[in-house]
């Protein structure tokens, strides 16, 4: 069992589900109430759509899962791997990510459906900014998985294995950053409309901001 986790992890795991739980709720909101931060609902529309919509809609259905997947590619090119380690280059994915919303934010603004395609693969690319910790991956723009292992460490609990706080505490904090960014996501779509993507666009470049200087002062 992993006891020591580096607290950046546990800090840039909390903010990047809460750029994703805003972002997701924006698309609700904004997309016709499609969710853009994970596929599985957007998998099943798709499906469905070949009884049911038009070709259209089919083909915007299947660029929106193809989007996810090309973003999750460009993370996959960057950082060489799923282990978290200090030094790889979640700076330039996080710039990269930034620059994807606010290119869904133009495109929206014009009424230009593309918008959806290029917030999928800014999701699609912060998935796949994952970690191995304690034989799970952690993953930040959608809680299925969390849940999920949270509910298998509490019957391993009454079980009466060892119990890992320290998992248990960064699972808390995907979940809650989640939670936190979609009810602000929602405030922000209702104020701003659209431009409510730019806050998890500079966000991102925030963070990536911050990695780089926490990268520079770990190795002074």
């Amino acid at each position: 069992m992993i006891t020591k986790l580096p607290k950046w992890i546990e800090y840039g795991a909390f903010v990047l589900a809460l750029v994703a739980g805003s972002i997701n709720a924006i698309g609700l909101l904004g997309f016709e109430h499609q969710s853009v931060s994970h596929v599985s609902g957007t998998a099943t529309l798709f499906a469905t759509s070949f009884l049911s919509s038009t070709t259209q809609n089919m083909l915007h259905l299947g660029g929106i899962l193809f989007s996810f997947f090309i973003g999750a590619a460009i993370s996959g090119f960057l950082l060489h791997g799923t282990t978290a380690k200090l030094g790889r280059h979640y700076d330039t994915a996080l710039v990269l990510e930034a620059l994807l919303i606010f290119l869904a934010f133009y495109l929206l603004s014009q009424n230009a459906f593309y918008g959806h395609y290029a917030a999928s693969a800014a999701c699609g690319l912060q998935n796949a900014l994952a970690t191995a910790y304690s034989g799970a991956i952690i993953r930040t723009t959608h809680l299925t998985g969390i849940f999920t292992d949270l509910g298998i460490m509490l019957g391993s609990l009454m079980r009466g294995d060892a119990f890992d706080k320290r998992k248990a505490i960064l699972f808390l904090l995907i979940i809650g950053g989640f939670i936190v960014g979609a009810f602000c996501g929602a405030y922000w779509f209702n104020l701003l409309r659209f431009n409510a993507l730019l806050i998890p666009g500079c966000i991102c470049l925030g963070l990536a901001g911050c990695y780089r200087l926490y990268f520079r002062h770990a190795n002074s």
